[in-house]
């Protein structure tokens, strides 16, 4: 049974649910974690940048709360973040985006899912993501979309 794989889910896939592009799998996902198919694992930085959502993703944001884990933001994680911007993986624009990636590493996750195919889910970046967690000493993390983790009938 999958339930003890610990997925960090970004703001992205929250947000998804009430997306037309995005509906289907994000909502999929998340009933499959009520039904403890996954541990989901978000954090206080997805939980700041939900805050200026439209207030149904804020309220099934709240609503999932019951069913995560929420970490917060740690030297080692900021460290981490670091290290990816000096290899320039992202541009300092995009800093929360490798601060999630860094926040899914440290804290153990297995898969980090994400609707983020710029700065995240993209084939150049996540060998790069993980050549770092190699040097720095911490596991390779799975990174992909909802689409690509979900059970299917």
């Amino acid at each position: 049974m999958i339930e003890n794989i610990r997925v960090y889910v970004d703001t992205s896939v929250f947000g998804g649910v009430f997306d037309s592009e995005f509906d289907l799998a994000s909502q999929k996902f998340f009933d499959q974690v009520k039904q403890d198919e996954f541990k989901l694992v978000t954090s206080a930085v997805v939980y700041e940048e939900i805050l200026p959502a439209p207030e149904e993703v804020r309220q099934f944001f709240d609503e999932m709360l019951q069913f995560a884990e929420i970490i917060e933001v740690t030297r080692e994680a900021l460290d981490l973040r670091d290290a990816y911007m000096k290899e320039n993986i992202v541009s300092p624009k995009y800093l929360d985006d490798a601060l999630h990636v860094a926040l899914a590493t440290v804290s153990g996750c297995q898969i980090i899912l994400s609707w983020n195919f710029k700065h995240i889910v993209h084939y150049h970046k996540i060998p790069l993501y993980n050549a770092i967690n190699t040097l720095k000493g911490y596991n390779h993390i799975k990174i992909f979309s909802p689409l690509e983790v979900i059970k299917y009938d």
